[in-house]
């Protein structure tokens, strides 16, 4: 397990990692792991300490759209609002590669705010970032055309994984976009005549 101090993106003093790190429980989780169901109560913040979460919302028919990933050093603002006020969750989270969390008792939260005011900030900022990539997400179902919204994707996948070159299947990225697997296989063959990506099995490399 990493220290906090190396993995958490905030100033910290002493004092509230060591805190932190009295507090947490690691777990490690395999890719395709759900960490946290819909309507579930939250009973612990998570914070990752390696990989990588993918944040989805599902709606009343089971279509699922992708929000927004949760990376090393960062936590989930939904889950800070619903371990607070002992709510349940509105999103799943699933392990978008093998990932390490520590996660901290809800109920250490608010005790933890009024002792340490950069826990606060790191919330705020956690809760700017977030809502920003919402908007996005607004900005990108209303104005941009599913083959922009497709490829923008497996640009931020290879981001997180540091590759050109990703392991995924036609019907996770629907999924993920909302839409279906057909769409998303038409799409990707025009993407790889136009020079755009290169397909294999189960696998999408960015060309260029």
């Amino acid at each position: 397990m990493q220290a906090l101090h190396d993995i958490i993106e905030f100033r910290t003093s002493p004092e509230i990692r060591k805190r932190l790190e009295e507090y947490s429980i690691p777990r490690v989780f395999k890719a395709g792991d759900v960490i946290q169901r819909e309507n579930a109560y939250v009973k612990a913040i998570p914070i990752v300490s390696y990989g990588n979460i993918k944040v989805m919302r599902t709606d009343d028919e089971g279509r699922e759209i992708l929000l927004y990933y949760i990376k090393a050093g960062e936590s989930c603002i939904m889950s800070f609002l619903g371990g607070m006020y002992n709510d349940t969750s509105k999103i799943k989270a699933i392990a978008e590669e093998d990932t390490e969390i520590l996660f901290i008792p809800a109920s250490k939260m608010v005790p933890l705010i009024k002792e340490f005011p950069e826990w606060l900030e790191y919330i705020f900022r956690l809760y700017h970032k977030r809502f920003e990539e919402l908007l996005e997400i607004v900005n990108s179902l209303a104005f941009k055309k599913m083959d922009e919204r497709l490829l923008s994707l497996i640009k931020t996948k290879c981001s997180l994984t540091d590759n050109n070159t990703i392991t995924v299947t036609h019907e996770l990225l629907a999924n993920e976009l909302g839409t279906a697997r057909v769409v998303v296989s038409r799409l990707l063959k025009q993407m790889e005549e136009e020079g755009i990506v290169k397909l294999g099995r189960n696998k999408i490399t960015l060309v260029g």
